[in-house]
């Protein structure tokens, strides 16, 4: 159900929700988890009525904080594995594309089931693009999914990848910049308390020393940092992440990575001595995103350098006191690589295109909404196809884009189908936090991050 405007949304929640002094009480939690969260996060994601949908947000936002459920920052958790007080696990940081209400309520009963702690939901500047998902309805959808399955606790949402792109830099920096600097600040104000910067697509390797490389990179970080410390909640420090090798690119180097920290560090001080720097840092160590899709749309095996990985791990612990390296591009590596990640010491990990193949590739997907996609991709992206490039690995590289245009379908596909491709998806999620031996972790979560309830505004038209 989609509710039309306030008036009808507040008969919807009379005698389930309460508001009182600008805060939510929860009168009924068994009426509000079976339908009523439903109806608020369907009207938040498709009401064509911005009031509607601030209303259905802030009270989706605020019963979850009334059930101690408290959108968090990851950051202390990863200063204590930079203290090495805390090891043995590696972070998965899941990236949701499509059906992020059932998606991400699947995250939440494998997490649930396996007495899970740290688990990031995150998504990337392009993906908020193609996905047609702002940050506040992400929060929205995470926060609801949480509500639904009875989870308590904090959750962890994270900007992946809020990245400068090259070529627009070059063109006009200073607007390009502010674009990223436009979406820190929306995606803080929807409780994303995880922000990882991209600055690495400003690498130039013509330069003659790896300093000079990566200058413009560590450069831009730290200015970045700055602007996210000036934004961050009191009481709240935001995990930031850094990046020194682009995803797909040359593997990353421990003499890139000591460069890199030397000048971000140095960089940051020109805005206070005190400012608190990353806690975590991306690095390329043989993954692409998505894969590399080979002629018949199947995905080349990946020959990722776990050595590098764990010395760059090592280095940003020992040296930095940072949590360790992250590790992108992950999700379609073979099944049995995950569970060197947490042997090796790797921080984080981001994991998107695998759970992508599956809702495509899942036998109760609908075969006639696949073609329809499948034949929007080959009208509307052709551009897209390189000259050689089959169509199995143009549909691969592409569809990820069909997610934004159907986005409305695939939320309302049957009961039974969203029930079966998300048991699919639990499955995996299962597995793989099994793998990165984040089960039984979720004592060492409580243990370590503080609760933070930031306020939230109550919109004009829940108070008429």
């Amino acid at each position: 159900m989609i509710y039309e405007n306030v008036s009808a949304m507040k008969k919807g929640y009379k005698s389930i929700l309460e508001t009182a002094d600008g805060q939510v009480n929860v009168l009924d939690e068994g009426a509000l988890r079976k339908s009523l969260i439903d109806d608020l996060i369907y009207t938040m994601a498709f009401s064509p009525v911005q009031e509607v949908k601030d209303a259905a947000s802030w009270l989706i936002r605020r019963s979850a904080v009334a059930l101690g459920i408290v959108s968090s920052s990851i950051q202390s958790l990863y200063e204590a594995m930079g203290r090495k007080e805390v090891t043995g696990f590696t972070v998965p940081a899941i990236n949701i594309r499509t059906m992020t209400y059932d998606v991400a309520q699947a995250i939440f009963r494998a997490a649930l089931k396996n007495s899970v702690g740290p688990v990031i939901f995150e998504i990337a500047r392009s993906e908020i693009g193609y996905t047609l998902q702002r940050p506040v309805e992400y929060t929205s959808a995470v926060t609801a999914a949480a509500i639904k399955t009875g989870y308590r606790g904090p959750i962890f949402l994270q900007g992946d990848h809020f990245q400068v792109n090259a070529k627009k830099f070059a063109g006009d920096p200073e607007k390009e910049v502010k674009g990223v600097k436009d979406l820190i600040w929306e995606a803080i104000e929807a409780g994303f308390y995880n922000i990882d910067i991209d600055t690495s697509t400003l690498v130039d390797l013509s330069k003659p020393t790896i300093s000079e490389q990566q200058e413009t990179n560590y450069a831009l970080a730290a200015e970045l940092t700055a602007v996210i410390r000036d934004l961050e909640p009191a009481g709240i420090t935001i995990s930031v992440g850094g990046e020194i090798g682009e995803v797909g690119g040359k593997n990353s180097t421990v003499e890139e990575l000591q460069a890199y920290m030397d000048g971000y560090l140095d960089s940051l001080k020109k805005y206070g001595a005190n400012l608190k720097g990353i806690s975590k840092i991306s690095v390329q160590t043989g993954t692409t995103h998505g894969g590399v899709p080979l002629a018949d749309g199947s995905v080349a095996q990946v020959k990722l350098d776990f050595e590098v990985l764990e010395k760059l791990s090592e280095v940003a612990r020992s040296r930095y006191g940072l949590s360790g390296a992250v590790q992108h591009g992950a999700s379609t590596l073979p099944d049995e690589a995950f569970d060197r990640f947490p042997a090796i010491g790797t921080a984080e990990i981001h994991l998107a295109t695998g759970f992508q193949n599956i809702i495509y590739d899942s036998a109760h997907f609908p075969a006639d909404l696949r073609q329809r996609i499948y034949d929007y991709l080959q009208k509307e992206l052709r551009d897209e196809k390189k000259e050689k490039d089959t169509e199995e690995q143009f549909i691969y590289k592409t569809r990820k884009k069909g997610f934004g245009p159907f986005k409305q379908e695939l939320w309302n596909l049957p009961e039974e189908t969203r029930k079966q491709i998300s048991q699919e998806l639990e499955n995996q999620f299962a597995f793989l936090f099994r793998k990165l031996n984040v089960a039984n972790t979720e004592a060492v979560v409580r243990r370590q991050i503080q609760i933070v309830d930031v306020p939230l505004q109550i919109p004009a038209a829940l108070t008429e």
